[in-house]
């Protein structure tokens, strides 16, 4: 099981120390539910919920891909020449 760093000063991380570090363990993709703070901070742990909610929701309002032009051309050229 991976811990979470300890404070500066040995003790476990208190929330700004553990909120500071989340942008590297998010990045890390380490496993944040075994991490001794958010088994005992509920507000670290909701916060922790939230942005992956959040990055999952972001993941889809990524732009969705065009066509290629070759496509555009063809309903073109089936509308220029109209019903068989």
């Amino acid at each position: 099981m991976n811990e979470m760093p300890k404070s500066t000063n040995g003790s476990q991380m208190n929330c700004v120390e553990f909120q500071q570090q989340l942008p590297e363990l998010f990045e890390s993709g380490e496993d944040l539910e075994d991490n001794p703070h958010l088994q005992t901070c509920e507000n670290c742990a909701a916060l922790v919920r939230d942005l992956r909610y959040i990055a999952q929701q972001a993941k889809l309002l990524l732009p969705i891909r065009d066509p290629s032009p070759t496509v555009w051309t063809k309903i073109r050229t089936a509308l220029d020449r109209g019903p068989e």
